[in-house]
């Protein structure tokens, strides 16, 4: 059974890797020209069930071996004050144990080396055009060729080419948080090891962290804007303009930090939105990851929904011999719940992350000073909950992996 994967990036992989072991041929297709490997990105979080997938894939030691080794968080407020805090007493405060953060680059190279010797990857290429019959999908790619394929899983994110082509235009589907998100690497210029340092001002936070595997640092911009703003999410330096006029007014690091996104070869920047869907598969197309249920990056786990639904997604075609019909509406049944939660608790940790009055900003500084110094069972009923435990709640089926079927007796 051939089966088409859009994207390159976690889902996308994840899902291969489970495919071939169950004995079906993926080819993956990837617009960028080349892998998206070293430790660009931002940091990513996966939380206890997608560091369960990884531990069964056997990489967990690896990525924990590549984990972000960040400490503690200081609050630089204006004025030059500042409020330190030990994420480890944070941290502590969580039932999940496995939670383990990430540069996206950094988690992207792990998962193309798994997979590298076993699926095809066409890279510089992407899907233009499907067709389903009967008996499969005829697949025109922008590159002119063509293939035929049993299935097209879209793992393209949350732009998804397939979506737009199978369930229609993005804006039907995509809904707005009301908040941005940048991101872009900087020469470690404060020299900072174990500190992760945050800026707060009304409607926008900035941070910068360090990246101990490149000596280099991540800067990270936050912002809320009252109307959904209209750009390009392909035009880089359209961009840097907008994220430079929301910070304009801004002192602390900004202007510097806005000159080295000037320069970052990695920067990005896109609107924290929900892709909302009935379903996510249609006749022998399904999506995974943010392509099908985003929650919103920056604050919804997308990263620990795509890891889990492209395992459970493999491992329900597994079960039902390729049927692909009744393997996607296990997935979906399997899966929906879980998206519901997350999606459910994102706009709660936007609306709480980025202060929205100077009377926020005064709340946050003051919580955060007794957060510090209260007692630690406290401290962790008071933190129990939320985003973090939505996103740690979902239970894996059983280790054991479902039958294993020859080629010859797969539905095609």
């Amino acid at each position: 059974m051939d089966i088409l994967i859009s994207g390159a990036g976690v889902a996308g992989p994840v899902l291969a890797y489970w495919l071939q072991r169950y004995g079906y041929t993926p080819v993956v297709v990837e617009h960028t020209p080349r892998p998206r490997l070293g430790l660009g990105g931002h940091a990513v979080d996966l939380f206890a069930p997608a560091s369960e997938v990884m531990d069964r894939m056997g990489l967990l030691p690896r990525l924990q071996a590549a984990r972000v080794e960040t400490s503690a968080l200081r609050y630089e407020l204006p004025g030059g004050s500042s409020i330190d805090v030990d994420l480890r007493d944070i941290s502590e405060a969580f039932a999940d144990d496995r939670h383990l953060e990430i540069m996206r680059g950094d988690l992207a190279t792990i998962l193309q080396d798994a997979t590298a010797d076993r699926v095809e990857y066409r890279f510089g290429d992407s899907i233009a055009a499907l067709a389903e019959d009967a008996a499969g999908i005829d697949v025109t790619f922008d590159s002119g060729r063509t293939g035929r394929f049993d299935l097209v899983l879209g793992a393209d994110g949350l732009h998804s080419a397939v979506r737009r082509l199978i369930f229609g235009p993005e804006d039907e589907l995509s809904h707005h948080l009301g908040g941005y998100l940048a991101v872009g690497t900087l020469p470690n210029y404060r020299e900072l090891t174990t500190h992760t340092v945050l800026y707060n001002a009304v409607d926008r936070i900035a941070a910068m962290y360090p990246v101990a595997q490149t000596g280099q640092a991540r800067a990270v911009f936050l912002f809320r804007h009252p109307t959904e703003l209209v750009y390009d999410h392909r035009d880089i330096d359209a961009q840097r303009r907008l994220l430079r006029t929301e910070y304009r007014n801004e002192g602390w690091e900004i202007p510097r930090l806005l000159d080295e996104m000037d320069r970052a070869d990695d920067f990005y920047l896109d609107a924290i939105s929900q892709i909302r869907m009935d379903s996510w598969s249609r006749g022998r197309v399904s999506l995974v990851g943010d392509a099908g249920y985003a929650p919103g990056p920056a604050v919804g786990g997308g990263t620990t929904l795509a890891v889990v639904g492209a395992y459970l997604l493999a491992r329900a075609l597994a079960e039902a011999g390729g049927a692909h019909q009744q393997a996607f509406t296990v997935y979906e049944r399997q899966l929906r719940d879980y998206v519901r939660r997350c999606r459910e608790a994102a706009p709660g940790v936007l609306r709480r992350g980025i202060p929205r009055s100077r009377a926020h900003l005064r709340f946050n500084a003051l919580a955060t000073r007794l957060l510090t110094r209260m007692p630690a069972a406290l401290r962790t009923r008071l933190l129990a909950g939320g985003a973090s435990s939505a996103l740690s709640s979902f239970a894996l089926p059983d280790e054991a992996a479902p039958p294993e079927l020859d080629a010859q007796k797969r539905v095609g």
